[in-house]
């Protein structure tokens, strides 16, 4: 009797598994590299209304004076579909206020960020302004103090403390 005649190729059913298998390995690889891209995109955007947040509030404190209320605008171009609310609120405390800065998506009415601080409104009268304050000239061995403060007499040592 003759053996059976072992082929020395892979069957049909060998090759269909290796391709599913491939199939399932691109698909899975595929959809790494685009979460990857979505998630690096949503990063940029995110980082983009950051920066946008922060230049509002550097806005806010060049102006020099606060009012209470609540403003809204579209940004800018980085951040064409989203756009803005700043709203400042009074605290307790005189001159202090609680500023809140949202920049949100209106596709999805969802805050892409917020931004909440407090800042403080410089005093609009103020007797010496820093400048001046700079180029006064101190009271001689008191610096910093106006001649007219009331001085303590000097210090005597006492019997006290001398003694061993």
């Amino acid at each position: 009797m003759r053996p059976p005649r072992v082929s020395p190729g892979f069957s049909l059913i060998e090759v269909l598994c290796a391709i599913l298998i491939l199939g399932v390995g691109l698909v899975g690889l595929t959809e790494g590299i685009t979460g990857a891209l979505r998630t690096g995109r949503e990063a940029q955007r995110h980082t983009a209304a950051v920066l946008y947040a922060a230049g509002l509030l550097e806005n806010l404190r060049a102006e020099g004076y606060l009012t209470e209320g609540s403003t809204e605008g579209d940004c800018g171009a980085g951040l064409v579909p989203c756009r803005w609310r700043q709203t400042l609120a009074r605290t307790d405390l005189d001159g202090l206020f609680d500023v809140t800065i949202v920049i949100e998506d209106p596709r999805t009415a969802h805050a892409v960020m917020t931004l909440q601080t407090l800042l403080f409104e410089v005093p609009t009268t103020s007797r010496l302004t820093p400048r001046r304050a700079r180029r006064r000239a101190p009271t001689p061995g008191h610096p910093g103090l106006p001649a007219d403060a009331p001085r303590l007499p000097p210090r005597t040592p006492t019997a006290s403390a001398a003694s061993p």
